[in-house]
């Protein structure tokens, strides 16, 4: 098979979550133990970081793997979804999984696939796994797609694991209470591994201290010992943002840059701080310069696209690929701190979601433009333009993200500000956005 019939065999054969929601979704870690058994354990082959949570795992993993990057290591990172190419979900050292690797190990393992009848997801994972075990990299940073305790990735026994924010999303599959969803995000937790948490949450604290107690596992909650904050707004020419981290109240890292440049990214950083002291604990050489350059180069260094990422200016265009309420709370803050005459806002989201969290949060004086991506978990835009007109957000619908993007770009005079997301899918359609990544 080519590349491209590869693709289209696995999206064909194998169920998405992302695409198709609940029905791609596999509860357990069984097929995923036999395939790991079939390749060898590739998983018990190299160190790793695992990193779960509701917000902020994305943009966590990325920057622990900048930093090491920059620190001289070798460093796979697996993440989902993908925005543009399926390769993006696997890379080595900022790299993205070479597609002829994709095309030799489907053909390998098609016939294991047949019997076996894994989801796209299991198959992700274990694809991932060989690859770094392969690449025999020095440390690979794994996010969890889905959860933790049943996530296709909770095979590892990593090194540390990181627990960033938890809030509501994914119900169905996780719990409707923050308490049942932590306990499904806690489930990384290995016995005598090492996990930090980045935000201490009084609703959630207990269920963490109680996993790892019974797990003798040491728990660093990360936002009792760094605080980050962001000292300016991003710079209009590079869109790195300036921030300042203290240790228990002292400085410690001064006039750094960080080139993710929203608001949520001081939630997330103690987390990465905390995490790099724990892999220092355990013998990994990373200096204060490794952390600045990571952080600063951290979009260069491994290709993360669509978190706060300005793709026009005259009007100002950002994206960001918060896609729940909680999310979509802190752009939304972020949105309100800029200047402009009007704001025009591009929204999709897919149809299990908590819509009407989301619509609430919206600016009432926003002029909107309702869109869908192109995938079948997508609401549709004309389902959307009705649920937020019912509580006060009126819009027209679009019948497509692009044709969306195109109406707003062409509404919005040169003070104006359009924002783009609700949506991972949607931010995946925005051709500027790897167009802007190229420049850069």
């Amino acid at each position: 098979m080519t590349y491209s019939e590869t693709l289209a065999y696995l999206y064909d054969q194998l169920p998405m979550f992302q695409r198709v929601g609940a029905s791609g979704f596999k509860k357990g870690l069984g097929n995923t133990l036999v395939l790991a058994e079939a390749l060898g354990h590739p998983e018990r082959q190299f160190r790793s970081v695992h990193v779960a949570g509701t917000n902020g795992k994305g943009s966590s993993s990325h920057l622990l793997a900048a930093v090491l990057q920059a620190a001289g290591y070798k460093v796979g990172l697996y993440t989902s979804p993908h925005l543009r190419e399926f390769t993006e979900r696997i890379r080595v050292n900022g790299r993205e999984l070479p597609p002829e690797y994709l095309v030799e190990w489907v053909a390998r393992w098609k016939p294991l696939f047949e019997t076996v009848q894994p989801s796209f997801f299991e198959m992700c994972v274990a694809l991932a796994f060989s690859c770094f075990a392969e690449q025999r990299v020095d440390l690979a940073i794994i996010e969890v797609g889905l959860g933790g305790r049943f996530d296709s990735t909770n095979i590892i026994t990593p090194l540390v694991s990181l627990i960033t924010n938890i809030s509501f999303d994914h119900q169905a599959l996780l719990g409707d209470t923050l308490p049942e969803i932590a306990g499904e995000k806690a489930g990384i937790i290995k016995p005598g591994v090492p996990v930090v948490v980045s935000q201490t949450q009084p609703e959630v604290a207990a269920v963490f201290q109680r996993e790892a107690a019974t797990k003798l596992a040491h728990l660093v909650f990360a936002d009792e010992i760094y605080q980050a904050a962001f000292t300016a707004e991003p710079e209009p020419e590079t869109g790195l943002r300036p921030v300042s981290i203290t240790q228990q109240g002292r400085p410690y890292l001064s006039n750094a840059e960080l080139g993710l440049p929203g608001d949520y990214q001081q939630q997330n950083l103690p987390g990465v701080l905390a995490t790099l002291d724990e892999l220092r604990a355990l013998g990994f050489r990373i200096t204060e310069a490794a952390v600045r350059a990571g952080f600063r180069q951290v979009t260069q260094l491994t290709g993360l696209l669509g978190r706060w990422s300005i793709i026009g200016r005259r009007p100002l265009v950002v994206c960001d690929t918060g896609h729940n309420a909680a999310g979509l709370r802190l752009v939304v803050a972020q949105l309100r701190r800029l200047s402009y005459h009007r704001l025009h806002l591009v929204i999709g989201t897919v149809n299990d979601k908590d819509v009407a969290s989301m619509l609430a949060l919206l600016p009432p004086e926003g002029i909107y433009y309702f869109c869908a991506a192109n995938i079948p978990r997508a609401l549709p835009a004309e389902e959307l333009m009705l649920q937020a007109a019912a509580i006060g957000v009126v819009g027209q619908g679009y019948g497509s993200v692009a044709a969306a993007v195109v109406a707003a770009r062409a509404a919005a005079g040169p003070e104006d500000v359009v924002f783009i997301g609700g949506s991972t899918f949607v931010v995946a359609e925005v051709d500027e956005l790897y167009t802007a990544a190229k420049a850069g």
